[in-house]
């Protein structure tokens, strides 16, 4: 099966009109495949650094760099060197005299706040990011949507060859995370002991955190709970949806959600292997709501701000967008396709007047549930939600 990726298009366009571009995702996701396809074109130079022999050619990485300011050179894996970003900008800059102002590096990374970080601090206005998730609803065929949620939207897992094949790549993948990342980004974690952690953080999909009901579980301090969920939100594992503030007077509340971002990797960590098991596991409605919050969210146009909304009186809306120039979408998640929200989802929207209205189920069908709330298939609103970007 061929797919489509949409960052394809994203990181060409970006590196049309800026000296260099970071490719931000997840280990596995596909970046160095999208990132060879464009520049298979352009030929571009590709550099894997954590190999030892291409760190070595560029021990004196402005000379050898410099005799490719002509090409588009990719770096992957460029967390692996950070005292490069600062060589980069010295090339850019002198790119930029000689006229060389486009397409000069693609920057490939397996973590987000710690390559934001490198590279802000040196390659200001001299870079764009491009965040590349695991496949989307956007990016599979429709009758597929239930295959993307159980296995999840690692490339290698969807395509594998049957389900058990899948789950083993993706326990591969936990174990490869745990040996190799942790160690690389959180070096005083304890391997086995996040391994817990995170498998706690997947019998709580979808919760308010509580640092310390973990903490007691773990035998750590709150403050370690906290250290460990950050870890795995930079590593882009795990998401924290904070809740949506708005001043109605009312006791609104202030701790974040979290969820595993995929659903794949959900299931790997709760030794899920397919849909019927799935569908008799008490996760599975906290997973069809991790599974479409992540697939919207990823959808809306960027500057787009996600939430959730809860009041200590029971007023909720599973998610809430705003999207840039500040209109609202209220949104709820129904894994039944009979998708009537409850009067908690109204009260709600009483409270944040949100412009439109929808309550996602798990069909394809759009209908009105009441005069201005939509039920609405999750393929058709992230559609929605992409052609506004």
């Amino acid at each position: 099966m061929m797919l489509d990726r949409k960052a394809f298009g994203i990181v060409r366009q970006a590196l049309s009109h800026q000296a260099a571009v970071a490719l931000m995702g997840p280990r596995q996701v596909g970046k160095t495949t999208l990132a060879l396809m464009v520049g298979q074109a352009q030929g571009a130079l590709y550099l894997d650094l954590e190999d030892i022999a291409e760190r070595d050619k560029l021990s004196n990485a402005a000379a050898f760099l410099s005799a490719y300011e002509d090409r588009l050179v990719i770096l992957d894996e460029i967390h692996r060197v950070p005292d490069l970003f600062l060589t980069l900008r010295g090339l850019i800059d002198q790119g930029r005299r000689k006229g060389l102002r486009t397409g000069r590096f693609l920057l490939l990374g397996s973590a987000s706040l710690d390559l934001m970080r490198q590279s802000g601090e040196s390659l200001a206005g001299r870079i764009s990011y491009v965040d590349m998730t695991p496949l989307t609803v956007s990016e599979v065929p429709p009758e597929v949507t239930e295959k993307l949620w159980v296995r999840g939207g690692f490339p290698d897992s969807f395509l594998a060859s049957d389900e058990q094949q899948s789950l083993s790549w993706r326990k591969d993948l936990l174990r490869t995370y745990l040996e190799r990342d942790v160690p690389m980004f959180g070096s005083r974690v304890p391997a086995e002991t996040l391994r817990r952690f995170w498998t706690m953080l997947a019998h709580n999909q979808g919760t308010l955190i509580n640092a310390s009901r973990l903490a007691a579980g773990l035998e750590v301090s709150s403050q370690t709970v906290s250290r460990y969920t950050d870890l795995l939100v930079d590593l882009l594992l795990v998401r924290r949806l904070q809740p949506y503030h708005v001043n109605v007077g009312k006791r609104l509340v202030k701790s974040p959600k979290v969820y595993i971002r995929d659903t794949g990797l959900l299931h790997a960590l709760l030794n899920i292997a397919d849909r019927d098991s799935l569908l008799g596991h008490p996760v599975v409605g906290a997973s069809w709501e991790g599974f479409v919050i992540e697939n919207l969210i990823n959808a809306a146009p960027v500057l787009s701000v996600p939430g959730f909304y809860r009041t200590s009186g029971g007023a909720e809306i599973d998610l809430v967008l705003e999207l840039p120039g500040g209109e609202r979408w209220a949104i709820e998640v129904k894994r039944s396709r009979a998708a009537k929200p409850g009067r908690g989802f109204y009260e709600a929207c009483e409270d944040i007047k949100p412009a439109k209205r929808f309550v996602v189920h798990a069909g394809s069908e759009r209908f009105p549930i009441s005069e201005d709330v939509q039920a609405i298939g999750l393929r058709e609103l992230a559609d929605n939600l992409s052609q506004l970007g």
